[in-house]
């Protein structure tokens, strides 16, 4: 189970599939980009459903149908049922289905996959706040969200109706960088008409409730790109969690987690499902890993990576994650409760990063 005070990434002498039962895995940044696979993603994941792993899709992109992501899963080579997507319309649909009158009107700000959720709990999404909503909730709209539509939300805000949103991720990664995400919409909202929403997505507990309704998992693995939703949700929900380093979160930015930030392990890719995860151990107040060692040099301000690039055994491309490994122990260490605030750059770009 998750470890709230985590100072080191766990080993695990199982493959990961293994393990768990279900992975509860993120899309944007972990599965595929901008609606491209990622690489590894494909074949990874085939392989995990072959070795028995249910695989769950758990996105706060509320823009899409189940129906729409299960389809774009399918082309990609990943098969999929709509029951298999989770999404934070479906959660924040009811959080809002159990504090309103059933067949009570929402003033829905977002994409058709809000709406879609909202029917789906029994609710009327509406478009005016003119139309005497008993609730206004916001989703991800995607690009073409309408400066009219915050509007209409800000005017129901500021009369007090009551205020949702179905997750407040501030990006989204797209095929061409890091895009403004509904965290950035909620925030045009509450500057002009003040508040705060209740908040139904990761890393919130309506989304990890929502999760295990919907796939009964026993023994869940969050996959996660991001350390402020994917991984503090996992922390939240007490479930184990992983890292995957394709989508917004760099080497530096894990070595300076917090400690709801700190996930159980870290891999490159979703291969990272397929393998056991190589144990950290403590050598004299320095944590070694592989062939790596790496210790905090705290009057220095730096950390410091020792150790054989050879790294006793691993493929070549993943000898950086052991290294890494062994940098997160040293950095969660000195940080305790913190946040480390050690220079890494010298011994990351012994990592090649």
């Amino acid at each position: 189970m998750s470890h709230p005070n985590r100072t080191r990434p766990e080993g695990c002498d199982r493959p990961l599939v293994e393990a768990y039962d279900t992975a509860l895995l993120d899309l944007d940044g972990v599965v595929y980009a901008g609606g491209e696979a990622i690489a590894h993603a494909v074949e990874s994941l085939g392989i995990a459903r072959e070795r028995g792993m249910r695989l769950a899709y758990v996105t706060n992109n509320a823009a899409r149908t189940p129906q729409t992501v299960a389809a774009h899963l399918t082309r990609l080579g990943v098969p999929a049922e709509p029951a298999d997507v989770i999404t934070s319309a479906q959660a924040v649909a009811r959080l809002i289905a159990d504090q309103v009158p059933a067949g009570a009107k929402v003033l829905a700000i977002g994409g058709e996959g809000l709406r879609v959720a909202l029917r789906e709990r029994g609710l009327e999404p509406i478009d005016s706040a003119d139309d005497d909503p008993v609730a206004v909730v916001q989703g991800y709209g995607g690009p073409e969200l309408a400066w009219e539509r915050l509007a209409e939300a800000s005017y129901a805000v500021a009369r007090g109706v009551p205020w949702f949103a179905s997750n407040t991720d501030l990006t989204i990664p797209s095929a061409r960088g890091i895009a403004p995400g509904n965290g950035a919409a909620v925030e045009v909202v509450r500057i002009a008409a003040g508040g705060d929403p209740q908040v139904a997505g990761k890393p919130q507990p309506p989304m990890h409730r929502e999760t295990i309704l919907r796939t009964g998992a026993k023994r869940p693995l969050v996959v996660g790109d991001r350390l402020d939703t994917d991984i503090e949700g996992a922390h939240v929900g007490e479930v184990d969690s992983i890292l995957v380093l394709t989508g917004v979160t760099t080497p530096a930015q894990l070595l300076a987690a917090v400690p709801k930030h700190r996930p159980t392990y870290v891999d490159a890719d979703l291969r990272g499902l397929l393998t056991g995860q190589p144990e950290v151990a403590e050598d004299g107040g320095a944590f070694r890993c592989g062939g790596w060692t790496a210790r905090a040099a705290a009057d220095d301000g730096v950390l410091v990576l020792d150790g054989d690039e050879g790294g006793e055994g691993e493929d070549s491309d993943r000898r950086p994650l052991v290294g890494l490994r062994a940098l997160c122990a040293a950095a969660w260490t000195a940080a305790g409760d913190g946040a480390c605030e050690l220079d890494a750059g010298k011994a990351l770009a012994r990592l090649g990063w």
